[in-house]
């Protein structure tokens, strides 16, 4: 498995993942389709300039075009003061092979290594068993429950934080 940025190149394994009603169940449903292809751009300039870690996971390095999912690290604003905020999707024919996982642990690894990010904060679904048990998997530390919002809708989520540094298993 390898991490590489989003490219603008990458639009349809975004539509699969954001504008799918399954993949997006427990993100308050599909995201329209109009719309991704700029979404994809702005992505693939935020990690070209370095601003966020957003990363597609390739499987296998030699069909570097085949992609199975997302993990994205980056900063925003939030009542409480700036965080660093964790995210993945897997498509699903490559859930259950333990590649949200890896990846989740490399971009951390890649966190402590360049004392980037600080804290990280990952906020899945109440009801997304998969999501909630990688983050006690990889080191997560549950806060609470609490209420997000994602693309305009607030989601009932788990609070999870891990520090790279000090707390990845």
């Amino acid at each position: 498995m390898q991490l590489r940025n989003v490219s603008p190149a990458d639009v349809d394994a975004y539509v699969r993942m954001r504008c799918d009603p399954v993949m997006m169940a427990d993100l308050g449903g599909p995201l329209p389709r109009e719309g991704m292809a700029d979404k994809v751009r702005r992505d693939a300039r935020e990690a070209a300039a370095d601003l966020a870690w957003i990363k597609m996971i390739v499987p296998d390095p030699h069909t570097p075009d085949v992609v199975a999912g997302t993990v994205t690290i980056w900063s925003h604003d939030t009542d409480d003061g700036p965080i660093s905020e964790m995210g993945w999707m897997i498509l699903p024919e490559f859930q259950g092979r333990g590649l949200g996982r890896r990846a989740v642990r490399a971009l951390l690894s890649q966190a402590r290594d360049e004392d980037r990010w600080g804290v990280v904060h990952a906020f899945p679904a109440t009801r997304n068993a998969a999501s909630n048990g990688l983050c006690r998997s990889v080191g997560f530390r549950f806060v609470a429950r609490r209420e997000v919002e994602f693309a305009g809708r607030v989601l009932n989520s788990n609070h999870w934080t891990i520090n790279p540094r000090t707390d990845l298993t």
